[in-house]
């Protein structure tokens, strides 16, 4: 079944249907928000309150089909984290120091040696800091792209630009990490 039927039938009380959407988004999206809010319990709170407000829409009948559910939830999700850190920085209490978590530095996901651990790590470390200095914009688009794995499409829906603006702005991102990786003589290979 389509995620559309999905929002049909659960709209009209099946709440196995919305256990499948479930199902099939959940990944996707709590990944991309882990990655945006680096912090587990805010990632947490994010997911299902982005749930929280598919299921209200839903139910009151106010979700428009347009095909494109998981990119209307990421949209969602989107636009919960942004007035998060739009309070947060106008509280100015946001710190670095709240975001922990380092998917990078869990040992589980890699088999090599200590040295070649060590060396992924440190590129690793390399490339989000060099990430960590690009504009929003571009920033935003690599995240989405490389750590929650969207498409092209996904990503100018989420972020309410076209596919070329999207492109383009990738296109810069790759440009300035390049930039800012040779002024800081950083050599980015993997081995």
């Amino acid at each position: 079944m389509t995620d559309e039927e999905l929002v049909v039938l659960y709209a009209g009380g099946n709440d196995e249907a919305f256990d499948l959407l479930l199902d099939r988004h959940q990944q996707v999206l709590y990944t991309y928000i882990l990655y945006t809010v680096r912090n587990k319990n805010l990632a947490d709170d994010f997911f299902q309150e982005t749930f929280c407000k598919a299921i209200t829409t839903i139910r009151q009948g106010r979700y428009t089909e347009s095909g494109r559910f998981r990119s209307w939830l990421m949209r969602i999700a989107h636009n919960l984290m942004i007035d998060y850190f739009r309070q947060k920085k106008n509280e100015k209490t946001l710190s670095n120091d709240e975001w922990g978590f380092d998917l990078f530095n869990n040992s589980s996901l890699c088999e090599e040696n200590v040295e070649g651990e060590w060396i992924r790590k440190q590129v690793h470390n390399d490339v989000k800091k060099l990430v960590g200095h690009l504009p929003e914009t571009q920033r935003e688009v690599v995240e989405l792209r490389y750590y929650g794995e969207l498409s092209f499409r996904e990503i100018a829906d989420i972020t309410g630009v076209s596919i070329n603006t999207a492109l383009g702005r990738m296109r810069y991102a790759i440009l300035n990490m390049r930039r800012l990786a040779a002024d800081n003589q950083m050599i980015l290979t993997l081995s």
